[in-house]
């Protein structure tokens, strides 16, 4: 069962950080494969990776998949400055809009940044809209990603 706790720091030691690494690369690396590389038996190795979910270092196992290739050729940013006394529907509306795959809560001028991705630029003035009766919007097209999205560095 996980822990649930909140953990400020967690010491990763140098096999944490190598099975991390590789898990990141490909989710789907075998325990057996991991055992190989960081020197230990399948046993151990797969403790140390129940370890690592249970204190929230790792907090899942996913696919990254290619907007593009999903005809999905249109990415963005929306910054979202929500009307006075309306945060707490923007912020509704930015969860039950299906085309926005992530969006943080910041701080500035802004509420919310959101990352969207869309067949077209009607639709996304489409998405767009439906934030307008609450919030101004400003939006930026994605010309390129020079740096993917990445893990954070893990502290040695």
């Amino acid at each position: 069962m996980p822990n649930h706790r909140r953990i400020e720091s967690v010491a990763l030691d140098e096999a944490d950080r190598r099975l991390i690494e590789t898990l990141d690369r490909n989710a789907r690396t075998s325990i057996a494969d991991l055992a190989r590389l960081i020197g230990l038996s399948p046993q151990s190795t797969s403790d140390r990776v129940k370890r690592l979910e249970d204190l929230g270092v790792i907090i899942g196992f996913t696919v990254r998949l290619d907007p593009a290739v999903l005809g999905l050729g249109i990415g963005a940013y929306i910054r979202i400055r929500p009307a006075m006394g309306e945060l707490q529907r923007v912020s509704q509306l930015l969860v039950d809009i299906p085309e926005i795959i992530e969006c943080d809560r910041v701080t500035g001028e802004d509420c919310f940044v959101a990352k969207v991705f869309v067949p077209r630029i009607d639709d996304l003035e489409r998405v767009i809209d439906k934030l307008l009766p609450f919030a101004q919007t400003n939006t930026s097209i994605i010309q390129s990603s020079p740096v993917r999205r990445r893990q954070p560095t893990l502290g040695r």
